[in-house]
């Protein structure tokens, strides 16, 4: 019977034991610092949704350049000329699927013109864009730093004027409401607000150098 109870005695001890390794263990792990890459990571995505509250779309902002975040990491060059890659992306894709429903059957007249000028605009739009990554991507910030942003700025609002043309040609009563209409302008308008947030962007880098 003795032996027994010690027997006992000493699973209960082992137990115990184990119970309080383990309970040191857990809580050195969760009180071990962040390694370097988690950190860094976590560095990255809190600037991004810092420089996004200057932004007119923030949310927008922050969606589309997160999953961007170890490329950008903390600066506002990147992180400008990542949005215009984002919105040169968002616009090319959205061109290429307007020319395809121009080519379909169905579309109203008046829809078709609307869509025939959107195209159009689009294309410059695209092409306002592409120029600006390469003017920002050439510059090293030298002496000519203010007259390339500058050229960037002029570019990038160009653009959103093209952008705000073609919704505005949706937004028309001579267009019928429908399903046209709704995707199209819904697709455009995603557009505008992206490069809206492009240039704050572009604004908050160029105040970085004054």
């Amino acid at each position: 019977m003795a032996a027994s109870s010690s027997s006992a005695i000493s699973a209960a001890l082992l137990s115990a034991v184990l119970t309080i390794s383990l309970l040191a263990s857990t809580s050195s792990a969760s009180s071990r610092p962040l390694s370097a890459a988690a950190a860094g990571a976590t560095t990255n995505t809190e600037f991004i949704r810092t420089s996004c509250i200057a932004t007119t779309y923030p949310q927008l902002c922050y969606n589309s350049l997160a999953v961007h975040a170890t490329k950008i990491q903390t600066s506002a060059k990147l992180m400008a000329s990542t949005a215009l890659d984002v919105t040169l992306a968002s616009a090319k894709s959205t061109s290429a699927a307007m020319v395809k429903l121009q080519q379909s059957r169905g579309l109203s007249p008046r829809e078709y013109v609307a869509m025939r000028d959107c195209v159009e605009v689009l294309g410059d739009s695209v092409d306002l864009i592409r120029q600006s990554m390469a003017e920002m991507a050439a510059n090293k910030g030298g002496a000519d730093f203010g007259m390339m942003i500058s050229d960037v700025q002029t570019w990038v609002s160009a653009a959103l004027t093209d952008e705000s043309t073609c919704t505005d040609g949706f937004a028309e009563k001579a267009v019928a409401d429908g399903e046209v209409k709704t995707a199209v302008r819904g697709r455009i308008e995603t557009i505008g607000q992206l490069t809206s947030n492009a240039l704050a962007l572009i604004n908050a880098y160029a105040t970085l150098h004054h």
